[in-house]
């Protein structure tokens, strides 16, 4: 048996070797390409897998004086601390319905503006409305912010202007917990749907224009050429960026919620991320909020990685 064992190590270690070499050959052979890649590789490595050393703070009693390694473990008591709290589920259902509401929202509408933007003629028409569509993207977040708040400000707000001078009781856009969901997801979509819309049409690029003139010669309306050659052909890129939307389901930005959070739309507008905010910079418990923030990533990546299980199967399509 030993003797088996020494000839099937001592056949497959020579194997080893030669891939090895081959690997490090390839290398040296493509090392411009390697140079290239060194920043972004480098830059992932120490701002992103580098933290994650202070994970370990979440399953400890985390004391500055103390550092990390001189710090208590306390196992899973922050984990259970913050399911029984009564805010949980609170939190939980303000950052799924937030979530849910801005997926089923901004996901179709750059869709719909592609397949519209593809079926328009080349004109100063068709570049207006991509530049006003997709400029909004370049304003920040705290510009967007302010512009939101004035907008809908109850006494100087031009929004609550015109509802009220069409006859209309303008709604406490600002205050009211009920229209925060709202507010938020529809803002978001005026920022950011115009430049979705630029990925889909440059999917849309790709189709081979034989075969509308061939679609076109058996009769085929516009909408079924849409619905039959278009819709297909930018259905891998929707695959894609649905999974990556379902894998931040729970990662509402923190940002936007911030600014355009106050006490009295609190009860809909406080996220696990703002909530990992004020436990982690406000109060500083540091172990809790990281807890907190570690059970939120798991479950973005558990759910990413069931999508794309889910869409592997029953399609082609999938991130790996």
């Amino acid at each position: 048996m030993q003797d088996t064992q020494s000839i099937l190590t001592g056949s497959a270690l020579p194997k080893m070797k030669k891939e090895k070499n081959k690997v490090w050959k390839r290398v040296i052979q493509n090392w411009e390409l390697y140079l290239f890649i060194a920043p972004a590789f480098l830059y992932f490595l120490i701002f992103s897998y580098g933290p994650m050393y202070g994970i370990q703070i979440a399953f400890k009693n985390f004391i500055p004086t103390k550092g990390i390694t001189g710090s208590p473990w306390v196992g899973f008591d922050h984990f259970v601390r913050f399911f029984d709290s009564y805010y949980f589920w609170d939190l939980l259902w303000n950052t799924l319905s937030i979530s849910l509401y801005d997926l089923a929202i901004g996901f179709p509408i750059p869709i719909i503006l592609a397949l519209a933007f593809n079926e328009v003629k080349d004109g100063f028409f068709k570049r207006l409305v991509q530049t006003v569509t997709y400029a909004p993207h370049f304003i920040s977040v705290v510009v967007m912010a302010g512009m939101i708040i004035t907008f809908l400000s109850p006494s100087t707000g031009i929004v609550i202007h015109i509802i009220e001078w069409l006859g209309f009781d303008a709604p406490q856009f600002l205050t009211d917990p009920a229209w925060f969901k709202t507010m938020y997801v529809f803002s978001g979509v005026w920022q950011s749907a115009g430049w979705g819309t630029i990925i889909y049409l440059a999917a849309l690029s790709g189709v081979d224009p034989q075969l509308h003139e061939a679609a076109i010669i058996d009769g085929a309306s516009r909408f079924q050429r849409v619905r039959h050659i278009n819709i297909p052909t930018i259905v891998p890129t929707m695959t894609i960026l649905l999974i990556l939307n379902m894998g931040s389901l729970l990662g509402v930005g923190f940002e936007k919620i911030l600014l355009l959070q106050n006490p009295l739309n609190m009860g809909a507008s406080d996220v696990i991320s703002t909530f990992v905010y004020r436990a982690g910079l406000v109060d500083a418990q540091y172990s809790f909020s990281t807890a907190v923030g570690l059970f939120n990533s798991v479950v973005n990546a558990v759910l990413l990685i069931t999508v794309n299980q889910v869409v592997r199967r029953t399609s082609e399509n999938s991130l790996w």
